[in-house]
């Protein structure tokens, strides 16, 4: 039993877990800065991303991928800014104009390039393809002590838990710059502190978080994370740092009881098959939040300011 669990749900379960965190911590400074949709605008730009980078390349692979998405990505960042900042437009209008805008591009790339050898379709975009990422050469917990077996891990493991280490360290290093021009721009200004450059290396960050986890777990989950947790860790305390660890533990919780109920859940109930684990965890996550909604401590003021 041991040695399936670690062959088949150990390495899922992780990326799950490390998706979730990555997401969730930016997405604690999105909800306050009042920009959390960005995350959904995000995940959905790096499709003209990723067709372009199979346009230049040739090839279905994950580092072009990853660079053309990451490349979308930060040019949506900055139009959004762009279009914030020098036409006046409120943010959720300005995401909404580039979000569209950079969809509807990669559509009509879509459609006029010969791709059709290539699987981009609809199912991994939104879903990813986390149950697919087993570690076939584990034979039991031993196997983490395995060099040989380690090297086998899946590349996304890997991927995810330095990116989920990074946004943790840069959000360690720069929590002062954060959390001050987060609730007064004026007074960070005041202090010398780059409120426009921590706002924008923010967005970069969560930015950098949706591409890393978007071809494992999909944009469903990375919608979800960016959202969820943290609106839910904002209904359980006023303090923000107590509400970034609540966050990560929703966020950990989903993940994990979502990859399970997924598998298991049609079982229990009588069903025959098992159900999509991106789509199970963010359902979890979606729960989490309703349950905080009902019962949290400070539902009645989620509009307030953090201490």
């Amino acid at each position: 039993m041991g040695a399936d669990f670690v062959q088949f749900s150990l390495t899922p379960i992780l990326i799950g877990v490390f998706a979730a965190i990555a997401c969730a911590l930016p997405g604690n400074f999105l909800i306050l800065r009042r920009q959390a949709l960005i995350g959904d605008a995000i995940s959905h730009v790096v499709l003209p991303g990723i067709v372009v980078a199979f346009l230049v390349t040739g090839a279905v692979s994950a580092m072009p991928m990853l660079l053309g998405a990451a490349g979308a990505a930060v040019l949506a960042v900055v139009l959004i800014e762009l279009v914030k900042r020098i036409g006046g437009v409120e943010p959720g209008a300005a995401m909404g104009v580039v979000f569209t805008t950079l969809f509807a591009a990669g559509v009509l790339i879509l459609e006029q390039s010969d791709t059709s050898s290539v699987h981009l379709d609809v199912e991994h975009a939104l879903m990813g393809n986390l149950e697919s990422l087993i570690w076939l050469r584990a034979e039991g917990w031993h196997s983490l002590l395995d060099v040989e077996a380690l090297a086998s891990l899946p590349p996304e493991l890997p991927r995810m838990a330095l990116t989920c280490l990074l946004i943790t360290a840069l959000m360690l290093v720069f929590w002062r710059w954060l959390k001050i021009a987060t609730f007064d721009e004026g007074f960070a200004a005041s202090l010398g502190i780059p409120a426009a450059a921590v706002g924008f290396a923010l967005v970069i960050a969560a930015a950098l978080s949706a591409v890393a986890a978007f071809d494992a777990v999909g944009s469903i989950i990375v919608i979800a994370m960016f959202v969820c947790p943290p609106a839910a860790a904002r209904l359980m305390t006023q303090s923000l740092e107590r509400q970034v660890i609540w966050s990560v533990a929703f966020a950990t919780l989903s993940a994990v009881l979502g990859y399970v109920l997924a598998g298991y859940g049609p079982l229990w109930l009588g069903g025959a098959d098992a159900v999509s684990a991106a789509g199970m965890i963010a359902v979890v996550s979606g729960v989490i939040l309703g349950l905080a909604c009902l019962f949290g401590p400070h539902r009645a003021r989620v509009g307030a300011g953090a201490a």
